[in-house]
């Protein structure tokens, strides 16, 4: 299988998403930059943590602008995996592949530590290989990650399983203790906390390299068991 991370100007976890893929996981990926008109050839796209663009306007803001993003929106309606962390989370969310927007957080602050997550959904191409209800350790890093949503669109995440990760103690305020949704057709993640930087235990847990194993997995049953 084959990741693009997408760099885009202000973006500073891209190595470890790379490193993640490539050392971790051990599947190939190559970093691709924020002006490139064509992602042919990728089986899986990541949109790294960082401020892009400096987070002028708003997070993810201007990133949604981008040659590039015109390229996952068209991968997005092919079905290929999107994993957007931290400000890949923001930028889906401000290109309209993923519903609702992010504030600040409630303490106005900049967060940064080990947070426990629940697996509230193992059903999709992100979670497979985690337990329902499964409690997780993963960093966060963030000062707008307090996600929010109308009451209709709340309702819509919860009727269609879209939420796949809640904080269980939330950091930010984030509504329902969100942490992460997918799309409606359910190859497109978004999620605050950071799973490539819990890949090892030398990093102080590996709990995030389930998430990366579980897209490799779905993408394997799908074009190399069926092929």
């Amino acid at each position: 299988m084959k990741f693009a991370v997408i760099v885009f100007p202000g973006s500073n976890c891209d190595v470890d998403m790379y490193h993640a893929i490539k050392d971790e996981l051990g599947e190939d990926v190559e970093y691709v930059w924020h002006d490139a008109e064509s992602l042919d050839g990728f089986d899986g796209i990541l949109l790294p943590g960082g401020f892009s663009y400096g987070d002028y306007l708003r997070s993810g803001a201007i990133a949604r602008f981008s040659k590039v993003m015109k390229e996952v929106i068209k991968a997005a309606d092919a079905g290929i995996p999107i994993l957007g962390v931290c400000n890949g989370f923001q930028i889906l969310l401000e290109s309209g592949l993923l519903p609702g927007a992010m504030r600040r957080n409630e303490s106005l602050q900049f967060i940064c530590k080990p947070v426990t997550l629940q697996v509230k959904n193992n059903e999709t191409m992100f979670s497979s290989a985690y337990q329902q209800g499964e409690e997780i350790t993963i960093p966060i890093a963030h000062g707008e990650g307090n996600y929010y949503c109308d009451e209709e669109t709340l309702k819509q995440l919860k009727e269609n399983k879209q939420i796949v990760f809640t904080y269980k103690n939330n950091p930010n305020g984030s509504l329902e203790n969100i942490a992460g949704i997918i799309n409606e057709r359910g190859n497109v993640l978004g999620m605050m906390p950071h799973p490539e930087r819990a890949v090892d235990s030398l990093l102080g847990g590996a709990d995030g390299l389930k998430l990366f194993k579980s897209i490799v997995h779905h993408w394997r049953e799908a074009h190399v068991i069926n092929a």
